[in-house]
């Protein structure tokens, strides 16, 4: 055994948490100072960590855990109750994206004809832009104390949305990493996927229901839980082709309406923030290829920067208006879903790990997370500002 990993972990975790304060203390989002610090003591700049294969199958793990997490967090009776506008406000701030991400990437380096390579990678970058990270904006909302108006409604039921649709996104472009693969044997393999998971999902929550009425608050929950996750993510992989965090979100989901999934997830939480989270985003950082990094790429990061912005706004924001929101509450909706956060980048940590995303090309992402956060909230606080409305219930 190499006891350097021990060193390297020591490392990553305390650059990390002081970057991830220190980012925070700028009013940024902490995973953004454990991303810089990734770059800080990678092979790009100090030099103190090199890219392993244990540190990669760590980061497999954490990004696993994290969209398990993510599962757990989200409610099924909110997606179901939400209604066909908060539905249509998601799909077209997934749609949007996708294709502007897509155009974008093929302006700038071309297009060899669907099926291609180059169209597939496209596709991945518009697939980075899909998704949503709610946190801040919920966040933000909750101090201007408008969250459970009907656009902060609208806003958090379209974002839970948002991620299941993305997922789906991720699921069916990641199967044409195969080449032998045919359009057709990859729809049909995510239909099944998502098929088994449905049977197997209201038997294991059964199952699950039951064993949380009889003994309410145990660790064997957690523990079964957790490796219901591990099992989900192997079969996806293994025998439907599909991404490994699709399975374990579908997991989630699977348990996230139990009483005790908030006392699973908890418990959950402690291992994700104090290891494998710090080591992900790290890793991120970490595996970051700044080398490569020309005019060429810093064009195209600001590019995607903007694209990615305005996509969301403009994707949400009109269909918002399409179904009848007033046109300063259709923005409103438009720049409280274009944040970015951690889900952007496991999808392009998939990305980078099934060859469908070029290291190179993470700096952009990095860029628009940062910017994103920081802009979000004061955009919402202007807004509100110029067009209050009165914080009454949602009916």
């Amino acid at each position: 055994m190499d006891y350097v990993i021990f060193r390297d972990i020591a490392v990553v975790l305390i650059a990390g948490k002081y970057m991830g304060l220190l980012a925070r203390r700028w009013k940024a989002p902490q995973v953004a100072g454990e991303i810089l610090a990734g770059l800080l003591i990678g092979p790009c700049l100090l030099g103190l960590v090199q890219p392993s294969d244990f540190l990669t199958q760590m980061a497999e793990l954490g990004v696993v855990l994290l969209m398990f997490s993510a599962g757990l967090d989200s409610d099924i009776d909110e997606i179901i109750k939400s209604g066909p506008i908060a539905l249509l406000v998601a799909m077209c701030g997934v749609l949007l994206p996708l294709a502007a991400g897509t155009a974008l990437y093929i302006t700038f380096y071309g297009f060899d004809g669907f099926g291609s390579d180059s169209f597939y990678h496209a596709l991945f970058m518009g697939c980075i832009l899909t998704a949503t990270s709610v946190s801040i904006t919920v966040q933000a909302l909750r101090e201007l104390g408008h969250l459970k108006t009907r656009v902060g409604t609208t806003i958090l039921s379209a974002a839970i949305i948002d991620d299941v649709l993305g997922i789906i996104v991720l699921t069916v472009i990641t199967g044409f990493k195969d080449a032998s693969a045919s359009p057709v044997k990859v729809l049909a393999d995510t239909g099944l996927f998502f098929f088994f998971s449905g049977v197997i999902g209201y038997l294991v929550y059964q199952v699950f229901e039951r064993m949380s009425l009889r003994h309410p608050r145990t660790k064997r929950l957690t523990v079964l839980g957790l490796a219901f996750c591990f099992l989900m993510s192997y079969l996806a992989e293994e025998f439907f082709g599909i991404a490994d965090i699709t399975g374990a979100y579908v997991a989630g989901l699977v348990l996230s309406n139990l009483r005790d999934s908030h006392d699973i997830e908890r418990r959950l939480d402690v291992n994700s923030y104090t290891l494998f989270g710090p080591l992900f985003f790290a890793s991120v950082g970490i595996s970051t290829d700044i080398s490569a990094f020309d005019t060429s790429i810093l064009a195209f990061s600001l590019a995607f920067l903007v694209v990615g912005l305005l996509s969301k706004i403009v994707g949400c924001g009109l269909m918002a208006w399409i179904c009848r929101f007033k046109k300063e509450d259709a923005l409103k909706i438009g720049v409280g879903m274009m944040n970015r956060g951690e889900v952007a980048l496991i999808v392009s940590q998939k990305g980078l790990a099934v060859g469908l995303m070029n290291a190179a090309y993470f700096p952009a992402v990095i860029l628009l997370i940062i910017v994103s956060a920081v802009v979000t909230p004061i955009a919402l606080k202007v807004l509100y500002s110029a067009y209050p409305d009165a914080p009454a219930k949602a009916a």
